[in-house]
């Protein structure tokens, strides 16, 4: 596999589902993503934990996604157990600059369609890793010809900058923390 693959496993998601249990509030604060014309993430929810300002939205979506510094999002605050989780990520994977994370949710029958990631954010920040908070046996995902399922506290590398997509066929949500990075 070259697209995608584990980097890691045996980690313990507990933390951060009760962090996300005690902040309910925080899903769908930004709909951006899952609500402009033609999106593939229609389907999820997700928490912003660090991406743009949010203040430098101006309804273009596409310069709203260009060169930017990342900032934190209020779920950081909220959720101190992704501090040590992002962190030891960044030091693992030898980054040279944290980009966007985000915390996404595929309810039961749901997906993310077939999609390219093919803006600056997903070119500049070279690594995207999921950590798999909550998965099942029946959601799988694909990029290019390559599937796989991705177990509850798993780590899996991925590259988004080619045709990929998720589908959750399973009777629970599938729940990952999204951390991309760059390296030099």
């Amino acid at each position: 596999m070259m697209n995608i693959f584990k980097v890691g496993e045996g980690f313990d998601t507990t933390p951060i589902l009760l962090a996300l249990a005690r902040n309910p509030e925080l899903w769908d604060q930004y709909k951006v993503r899952k609500e402009y014309e033609g999106t593939p993430h229609g389907d999820m929810s997700d928490i912003w934990v660090r991406y743009n300002s949010f203040d430098k939205f101006d309804g273009d979506l596409k310069k709203f996604n260009g060169p930017h510094f990342p900032v934190w999002y209020p779920a950081w605050f909220a959720m101190p157990e992704l501090r040590p989780v992002v962190m030891g990520l960044f030091q693992r994977f030898s980054g040279t600059h944290l980009g966007g994370i985000l915390i996404t949710k595929i309810p039961p029958g749901k997906r993310i369609a077939p999609h390219t990631d093919n803006g600056w954010h997903a070119k500049f920040y070279n690594t995207k890793l999921y950590v798999v908070l909550s998965g099942n046996p029946r959601c799988w995902n694909r990029v290019l010809e390559e599937i796989v399922v991705m177990k509850t506290g798993e780590v899996w590398y991925f590259n988004n900058n080619v045709d990929h997509e998720i589908y959750n066929e399973g009777d629970t949500d599938r729940i990952t923390l999204i951390v991309c990075m760059r390296n030099d």
